[in-house]
């Protein structure tokens, strides 16, 4: 069993350590780039692809 003062300090010494995590979660994801810009350049680079791999049409190439 153990004293009370034992589980309170292990409590707040559990509770500090996720308090830290949970900051340094929400520091490292405001840090992350925007994830709209990422989308958008995702789908850019997919159209610029699909161009290249379709052949064009003989009037298009004139």
């Amino acid at each position: 069993m153990q004293h009370p003062e034992t589980r309170l300090a292990l409590h707040h010494a559990r509770a500090a350590d996720l308090h830290a995590r949970a900051d340094a979660h929400r520091l490292a994801r405001s840090a992350r780039r925007p994830q709209h810009l990422r989308t958008r350049l995702g789908w850019t680079l997919v159209e610029v692809g699909l161009r290249l791999a379709t052949p064009r049409s003989p009037a298009l190439a004139h």
